[in-house]
Protein backbone atom coordinates (compact mmCIF):
# COMPACT_ATOMS: atom_id res chain seq x y z
CA UNK A 1 0.00 0.00 0.00
CA UNK A 2 1.53 3.31 -1.11
CA UNK A 3 1.00 6.11 1.39
CA UNK A 4 2.10 9.08 -0.74
CA UNK A 5 1.51 10.42 -4.24
CA UNK A 6 4.50 10.74 -6.54
CA UNK A 7 5.18 12.81 -9.65
CA UNK A 8 7.54 10.90 -11.90
CA UNK A 9 8.97 12.97 -14.76
CA UNK A 10 10.74 11.19 -17.63
CA UNK A 11 14.16 9.76 -16.71
CA UNK A 12 13.52 10.44 -13.02
CA UNK A 13 15.77 7.60 -11.91
CA UNK A 14 15.32 5.62 -8.72
CA UNK A 15 12.94 7.24 -6.21
CA UNK A 16 12.15 5.70 -2.80
CA UNK A 17 8.48 4.97 -2.09
CA UNK A 18 6.93 4.79 1.37
CA UNK A 19 4.71 1.72 1.58
CA UNK A 20 2.96 -0.64 3.99
CA UNK A 21 2.35 -4.35 3.66
CA UNK A 22 -1.30 -5.49 3.48
CA UNK A 23 -0.54 -9.21 3.72
CA UNK A 24 0.58 -10.25 7.18
CA UNK A 25 3.07 -13.05 7.72
CA UNK A 26 3.99 -14.05 4.15
CA UNK A 27 7.68 -13.86 3.30
CA UNK A 28 7.88 -16.26 0.37
CA UNK A 29 6.30 -16.57 -3.05
CA UNK A 30 2.92 -18.16 -3.76
CA UNK A 31 3.01 -20.96 -6.32
CA UNK A 32 4.93 -19.94 -9.44
CA UNK A 33 5.03 -16.19 -8.71
CA UNK A 34 8.10 -14.27 -9.84
CA UNK A 35 10.37 -13.55 -6.87
CA UNK A 36 12.71 -10.98 -8.43
CA UNK A 37 10.09 -8.32 -9.21
CA UNK A 38 6.91 -6.90 -7.74
CA UNK A 39 3.66 -7.36 -9.61
CA UNK A 40 1.16 -4.51 -9.68
CA UNK A 41 -2.35 -3.89 -8.44
CA UNK A 42 -4.91 -1.52 -9.94
CA UNK A 43 -6.82 -1.33 -6.66
CA UNK A 44 -7.18 1.54 -4.22
CA UNK A 45 -7.34 0.47 -0.57
CA UNK A 46 -11.01 -0.05 0.26
CA UNK A 47 -11.06 0.81 3.94
CA UNK A 48 -10.99 4.13 5.74
CA UNK A 49 -9.48 2.48 8.82
CA UNK A 50 -6.63 0.93 6.82
CA UNK A 51 -5.89 4.32 5.25
CA UNK A 52 -5.83 6.01 8.64
CA UNK A 53 -3.58 3.29 10.08
CA UNK A 54 -1.04 3.88 7.32
CA UNK A 55 -1.33 7.57 6.49
CA UNK A 56 -2.11 9.06 9.89
CA UNK A 57 -0.70 6.59 12.43
CA UNK A 58 2.13 5.18 10.30
CA UNK A 59 1.74 1.81 12.02
CA UNK A 60 2.39 -1.45 10.19
CA UNK A 61 0.83 -3.57 12.95
CA UNK A 62 -2.30 -1.39 12.89
CA UNK A 63 -2.52 -1.76 9.10
CA UNK A 64 -2.50 -5.54 9.46
CA UNK A 65 -5.06 -5.35 12.25
CA UNK A 66 -7.43 -3.19 10.20
CA UNK A 67 -7.01 -5.39 7.12
CA UNK A 68 -8.25 -8.32 9.23
CA UNK A 69 -11.23 -6.24 10.40
CA UNK A 70 -12.09 -5.28 6.81
CA UNK A 71 -11.87 -8.92 5.70
CA UNK A 72 -14.24 -9.98 8.48
CA UNK A 73 -16.76 -7.28 7.53
CA UNK A 74 -16.65 -8.29 3.86
CA UNK A 75 -17.06 -11.95 4.78
CA UNK A 76 -20.09 -11.17 6.95
CA UNK A 77 -21.80 -9.16 4.20
CA UNK A 78 -21.05 -11.38 1.20
CA UNK A 79 -22.17 -14.70 2.65
CA UNK A 80 -18.80 -16.44 2.88
CA UNK A 81 -15.18 -16.02 3.79
CA UNK A 82 -13.23 -13.67 1.53
CA UNK A 83 -9.90 -14.97 2.83
CA UNK A 84 -8.07 -16.69 0.00
CA UNK A 85 -6.67 -20.17 0.76
CA UNK A 86 -3.44 -19.18 -1.01
CA UNK A 87 -2.90 -16.40 1.53
CA UNK A 88 -5.64 -15.78 4.13
CA UNK A 89 -4.16 -12.44 5.25
CA UNK A 90 -3.94 -10.91 1.76
CA UNK A 91 -6.14 -7.82 1.37
CA UNK A 92 -5.50 -7.80 -2.37
CA UNK A 93 -6.84 -11.34 -2.79
CA UNK A 94 -9.82 -10.48 -0.58
CA UNK A 95 -10.64 -7.55 -2.89
CA UNK A 96 -10.43 -9.91 -5.88
CA UNK A 97 -12.92 -12.33 -4.28
CA UNK A 98 -15.77 -13.09 -6.67
CA UNK A 99 -18.52 -12.40 -4.12
CA UNK A 100 -16.94 -9.08 -3.17
CA UNK A 101 -16.73 -8.01 -6.81
CA UNK A 102 -20.31 -9.11 -7.52
CA UNK A 103 -21.65 -7.28 -4.46
CA UNK A 104 -19.85 -4.08 -5.42
CA UNK A 105 -21.00 -4.18 -9.06
CA UNK A 106 -24.43 -2.67 -8.37
CA UNK A 107 -22.87 0.42 -6.82
CA UNK A 108 -20.33 0.73 -9.63
CA UNK A 109 -22.95 0.39 -12.36
CA UNK A 110 -25.25 2.92 -10.71
CA UNK A 111 -22.57 5.55 -10.16
CA UNK A 112 -19.91 5.13 -12.85
CA UNK A 113 -21.60 7.55 -15.25
CA UNK A 114 -22.31 10.41 -12.83
CA UNK A 115 -19.30 12.41 -14.03
CA UNK A 116 -20.17 12.06 -17.72
CA UNK A 117 -20.30 15.45 -19.49
CA UNK A 118 -19.16 17.20 -16.30
CA UNK A 119 -15.92 18.77 -17.43
CA UNK A 120 -15.66 20.93 -14.31
CA UNK A 121 -15.70 17.95 -11.92
CA UNK A 122 -12.36 17.44 -10.16
CA UNK A 123 -13.24 15.17 -7.23
CA UNK A 124 -15.86 13.52 -5.09
CA UNK A 125 -17.08 13.06 -1.52
CA UNK A 126 -18.66 9.77 -0.53
CA UNK A 127 -20.84 8.72 2.37
CA UNK A 128 -21.76 5.31 3.75
CA UNK A 129 -24.86 4.73 5.87
CA UNK A 130 -25.60 8.46 5.80
CA UNK A 131 -22.20 9.49 7.19
CA UNK A 132 -19.43 11.19 5.24
CA UNK A 133 -16.43 8.91 4.85
CA UNK A 134 -13.79 10.74 2.83
CA UNK A 135 -13.04 12.86 -0.22
CA UNK A 136 -10.49 13.03 -3.03
CA UNK A 137 -9.90 16.24 -4.99
CA UNK A 138 -7.50 16.62 -7.91
CA UNK A 139 -5.84 19.44 -9.80
CA UNK A 140 -7.72 18.79 -13.04
CA UNK A 141 -10.75 17.10 -14.52
CA UNK A 142 -8.50 14.94 -16.73
CA UNK A 143 -6.57 13.55 -13.77
CA UNK A 144 -9.72 12.85 -11.78
CA UNK A 145 -11.34 11.04 -14.74
CA UNK A 146 -8.36 8.72 -15.05
CA UNK A 147 -8.61 7.75 -11.39
CA UNK A 148 -12.41 7.71 -11.03
CA UNK A 149 -13.00 4.03 -11.94
CA UNK A 150 -10.62 2.69 -9.28
CA UNK A 151 -11.77 5.25 -6.69
CA UNK A 152 -15.39 4.24 -7.28
CA UNK A 153 -14.55 0.55 -7.08
CA UNK A 154 -12.80 1.01 -3.73
CA UNK A 155 -15.70 3.07 -2.38
CA UNK A 156 -18.20 0.44 -3.53
CA UNK A 157 -16.28 -2.35 -1.80
CA UNK A 158 -16.11 -0.33 1.40
CA UNK A 159 -19.88 0.22 1.18
CA UNK A 160 -20.31 -3.56 0.94
CA UNK A 161 -18.15 -4.02 4.03
CA UNK A 162 -20.22 -1.50 5.99
CA UNK A 163 -23.63 -2.62 4.67
CA UNK A 164 -26.42 -2.59 7.24
CA UNK A 165 -29.32 -4.45 5.68
CA UNK A 166 -32.86 -3.35 6.40
CA UNK A 167 -31.86 0.13 7.52
CA UNK A 168 -32.46 3.38 5.68
CA UNK A 169 -30.26 6.45 5.82
CA UNK A 170 -30.54 10.04 4.68
CA UNK A 171 -27.81 11.47 2.50
CA UNK A 172 -25.65 14.19 4.13
CA UNK A 173 -26.90 17.72 3.47
CA UNK A 174 -24.99 19.95 1.06
CA UNK A 175 -23.93 22.22 3.91
CA UNK A 176 -22.42 19.25 5.73
CA UNK A 177 -20.46 18.27 2.64
CA UNK A 178 -19.25 21.85 2.17
CA UNK A 179 -18.12 21.97 5.81
CA UNK A 180 -16.25 18.71 5.39
CA UNK A 181 -14.43 19.99 2.31
CA UNK A 182 -13.58 23.20 4.14
CA UNK A 183 -12.08 21.16 6.98
CA UNK A 184 -9.38 20.01 4.56
CA UNK A 185 -7.73 23.42 4.93
CA UNK A 186 -7.77 23.41 8.74
CA UNK A 187 -5.96 21.69 11.58
CA UNK A 188 -2.44 21.31 12.89
CA UNK A 189 -0.18 21.40 9.84
CA UNK A 190 2.90 19.29 9.18
CA UNK A 191 5.06 19.40 6.04
CA UNK A 192 7.18 16.55 4.71
CA UNK A 193 9.34 16.28 1.60
CA UNK A 194 8.38 13.18 -0.39
CA UNK A 195 10.90 13.84 -3.16
CA UNK A 196 12.79 16.78 -4.56
CA UNK A 197 9.63 17.82 -6.35
CA UNK A 198 6.76 16.57 -4.19
CA UNK A 199 5.77 17.87 -0.77
CA UNK A 200 3.14 16.33 1.49
CA UNK A 201 1.19 18.62 3.82
CA UNK A 202 -0.87 16.92 6.54
CA UNK A 203 -3.54 18.78 8.52
CA UNK A 204 -4.89 17.08 11.60
CA UNK A 205 -8.03 18.26 13.41
CA UNK A 206 -10.37 16.72 15.95
CA UNK A 207 -12.71 15.11 13.42
CA UNK A 208 -10.77 14.92 10.15
CA UNK A 209 -7.30 14.56 8.69
CA UNK A 210 -6.26 15.80 5.24
CA UNK A 211 -3.27 15.12 3.01
CA UNK A 212 -2.17 17.57 0.31
CA UNK A 213 0.27 16.56 -2.41
CA UNK A 214 2.00 19.72 -3.64
CA UNK A 215 4.07 20.09 -6.79
CA UNK A 216 7.05 22.30 -6.01
CA UNK A 217 7.86 22.63 -9.70
CA UNK A 218 4.43 24.17 -10.34
CA UNK A 219 4.23 26.88 -7.66
CA UNK A 220 3.18 24.36 -4.98
CA UNK A 221 -0.11 23.59 -6.71
CA UNK A 222 -2.13 20.93 -4.86
CA UNK A 223 -2.20 17.96 -7.20
CA UNK A 224 -4.29 15.81 -4.86
CA UNK A 225 -6.11 16.44 -1.59
CA UNK A 226 -7.39 13.47 0.39
CA UNK A 227 -9.66 14.23 3.36
CA UNK A 228 -10.62 11.40 5.73
CA UNK A 229 -13.23 11.44 8.48
CA UNK A 230 -11.71 10.04 11.65
CA UNK A 231 -14.90 8.57 13.12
Amino acid sequence: MLVVDLILPPHSGVIPIAAFCVENGRWSRRGSEEVTTFTSSANVVASREVKLAAKEKGSQSEVWSQVAVAQDKLSANTGGSVKAPASPTSFQLALENKNVQTSADSYVKALSGIIDNKNDCIGYVFAINGKINSADIYASNALFRKLWPKLLQASAIEAVAELRRGEKFDAPKATEVEGFLDSGTKGVEEEKAVSGRVQMVTRDSKDNVSFDTRDRAKSDVVVHRNIIKKN
